[in-house]
């Protein structure tokens, strides 16, 4: 189940406050500003930063 489009609309990356993306194949949620995948579990963004991976 994606993560709800309200809910999109109001999370912002933890670290930059900037716009996060979400990508449902990898069930993660993206911030493109500071290259941070922030994981999606049980259908919940985990935003903390210390929970983040790098991208590539």
């Amino acid at each position: 189940m994606p993560v709800p489009s309200q809910l999109l609309e109001i999370l912002v990356c933890p670290k930059c406050k900037g716009e996060l993306e979400y990508k449902e194949q990898d069930n993660a949620l993206i911030c493109h500003a500071c290259s941070l995948r922030y994981p999606v579990r049980d259908d919940i963004p985990i935003m903390l930063i210390d929970e983040a991976t790098p991208l590539g």
